[in-house]
Formats: C-alpha cells, sequence, structure tokens
C-alpha cells in the first residue's frame, strides 16, 4: 500500500536542482543552509559544530580572566535574592536535650596476698642478688633489668622497664683482595701452590680477562676449585668456561651464581658437561633471567648422562625436572658411596 504523499512526488523528477541553487541569491543560501541545519541536528557524520546553526548574538569577552570571572560570579551572588522560609527560624529548641547514659563505675578492690610466715621470713632476710636469681627463675622480667637478670647484680633501686643489652654493630665484609692479574699469571705459568681461585664479588673484571682465565683453565693441572660469583658475566664468558670443560680434566668445582648468563649460555655449559667426568660439583643458581622449561630438561638429562657430578647448585622452576634431577644427583652419590667402600675393603 503507497503511502498518500508518494503520489505527488513524480512531478519532482525532472527537475533540476542545480539550476535552482545557481539561481538563489546569497541571502536565499545562507536561509537554505539554516533550514537544512535544523532539519538533522542529530546527524552523526557531521561535526559537532555544523549540527545546529550558531545563535550566539553576545561578542566575544576575549581570553581567560579568573580573578573578572571570579567578581563577576561574587556579584551574581550577592545580587541574587535569597528565597523566604516558610516557616521563620526564631531560634527556639523544641524537643527533649539528649542526655547520655552514665554507665556505673566498677571498682576493684586489690587483692591482698598472704604469705605463710616462712616465706616471709626467708624474703625478708634475702640478699639482692638471691631476689635478682629468684625473679629471673619465676619469669618476673620487668622487676629487674637484663643486665641484674642474668648477672645476679645491680642496685637497690629497681626500674620497672626492662633495659636492653648495647647492640654489637655488624659490619660489612671486606672487598676480595685477590689480584685478578697475578691470579691469571699464576694459571698461565700453571703454579702447583694455586689450587683454590676465588673471584667472587669482583665486579670490574673485563669480559676478556674473563675469557683469558678460563682460556689459561685448559691447560692448568692444579686449580680444583674455582669460583667466579657475581662477576657480572655473561653468555660470552659460559662458552668461554664450557670450551675449558671440554679440555680440562682437574678442576673438581665451578661456581658461576649470580651472574648475567641467559638460557643458551647456560646450554653451552650442559653441552660441555656430557663431555666432563671429573667435575664433582657446579652451581649456576639466580642468574639474571630465567633458564625456561628446555633448559631445565637438558640439566635434568645431563645429570642422568653424566656419574661424577654429586652437587648441582640450582632451583628448579618445574617440578619435572626438579624430580629427574634430584634422583640423578641420588644415584651419583650412591656410586661414590660404594666405590668407596669398594675401596676401603
Amino acid at each position: 500500500m503507497a503511502l498518500s504523499y508518494k503520489k505527488d512526488l513524480g512531478k519532482y523528477k525532472d527537475i533540476d536542482e542545480d539550476e535552482i541553487l545557481n539561481n538563489l541569491s546569497t541571502e536565499e543560501l545562507k536561509q537554505l543552509e539554516m533550514a537544512l541545519e535544523e532539519m538533522d541536528p542529530e546527524n552523526a557524520l557531521l561535526p559537532a559544530g555544523l549540527r545546529q546553526k550558531d545563535q550566539t548574538v553576545k561578542k566575544a569577552t576575549g581570553t581567560f580572566n579568573r580573578d573578572s570571572l571570579l567578581k563577576y560570579l561574587e556579584k551574581e551572588a550577592m545580587e541574587y535574592k535569597d528565597r523566604e522560609d516558610i516557616v521563620p527560624f526564631t531560634g527556639e529548641k523544641k524537643g527533649k536535650v539528649f542526655i547520655p547514659k552514665q554507665k556505673p563505675i566498677q571498682t576493684q578492690k586489690e587483692e591482698v596476698t598472704t604469705l605463710d610466715p616462712e616465706l616471709e621470713e626467708a624474703l625478708s632476710s634475702a640478699t639482692d642478688t638471691e631476689l635478682c636469681d629468684l625473679a629471673a627463675i619465676l619469669g618476673v622480667h620487668t622487676l629487674v633489668s637484663s643486665s641484674q637478670t642474668y648477672d645476679g647484680t645491680g642496685g637497690k633501686e629497681y626500674n620497672n622497664v626492662v633495659k636492653g643489652e648495647k647492640m654489637n654493630p655488624v659490619f660489612d665484609e671486606p672487598p676480595n683482595p685477590t689480584n685478578v692479574e697475578e691470579t691469571l699469571q699464576r694459571i698461565k705459568s700453571n703454579d702447583s701452590s694455586l689450587t683454590e681461585v676465588n673471584l667472587n664479588n669482583i665486579k670490574n673484571i673485563a669480559i676478556p680477562t674473563l675469557k683469558d682465565i678460563a682460556k689459561a683453565m685448559e691447560k692448568n693441572t692444579h686449580v680444583k676449585k674455582f669460583s667466579m660469583a657475581a662477576t657480572r658475566s655473561n653468555d660470552p664468558v659460559a662458552v668461554a668456561f664450557s670450551e675449558m670443560l671440554r679440555e680440562n680434566k682437574t678442576l673438581r668445582s665451578l661456581n658461576m651464581e649470580s651472574n648475567f648468563i641467559t638460557g643458551a649460555g647456560v646450554q653451552t655449559l650442559i653441552d660441555a658437561l656430557r663431555d666432563n667426568d671429573t667435575l664433582t660439583e657446579i652451581k649456576i643458581d639466580n642468574q639474571r633471567q630465567q633458564l625456561g622449561t628446555n633448559v631445565e630438561m637438558e640439566i635434568a638429562k645431563m645429570l642422568e648422562q653424566n656419574h661424577s657430578i654429586v652437587k648441582f647448585g640450582y632451583h628448579f622452576a618445574q617440578q619435572g625436572p626438579r624430580s629427574r634431577a634430584a634422583a640423578a644427583i641420588t644415584k651419583n652419590n650412591d656410586l661414590v658411596r660404594r666405590r668407596r667402600v669398594e675401596g676401603d675393603l
């Protein structure tokens, strides 16, 4: 069913809109624009400033002035007439005044402790030292100070406050006195008196120097324990020490904890330990970032293949590799115990 207003639309099909717009004057175009704006003010396709005609007739007041705005608001507030109260305020109080209930004060009577005549006579004739010992046994710590409690000495007047003893200061550990250059030369010369190298907490060792130390350790036959925790070592250093582990057959303990070695660097160490059967202890825990599940699985596989490592310093994040590594370490310790028992027999 066609609508009634559509019946007369056929006569407007052949009208040329451009010709009509060209014949309109400037005022007529403005009127047409205003009419079009008012026809669809909620058109979301138009900018907000074009959806409605500008109806402002006041001239611009200039830039923002905070002081003049405050004065204007105060003036408007003073000139505004207050609304009259329906019931005028007279100050008369109505109703009862609230009086809080007073609770009865409960008085506690002090209980008088009576002792046997023998105890009263013993306490009256006791010395200060005996009273301090008795207080310490009974646990009456507020009767005497801590020093009097343990020493059994003190004056006749007692404070009712426990006095703490003076704390002894705990100083920081001294820096590592190891001379890195001298140690490097001793490793290169294969000094027989150098059996342990401790570079822990020396943070200014250059990476090339650490690589030189690892290179020198390949041919060293006397160093059995090497520690380099917290030396800011990274993956290139780990690669250098992995090459050392493939060549060195004397080293028994290696500590590389608290460094910047990633999973890739630890992977090179694990691959080298598969070919090493002399190292018994290695520590690689507390690195800058977690090693990941794949590296932990490789560690567990290496410990199952390596029968010489009896101590492995690393906190596993996954349960599976942790269980396999613990079982492998236990098995290696049992093998060491069996060899020792067979050797004694």
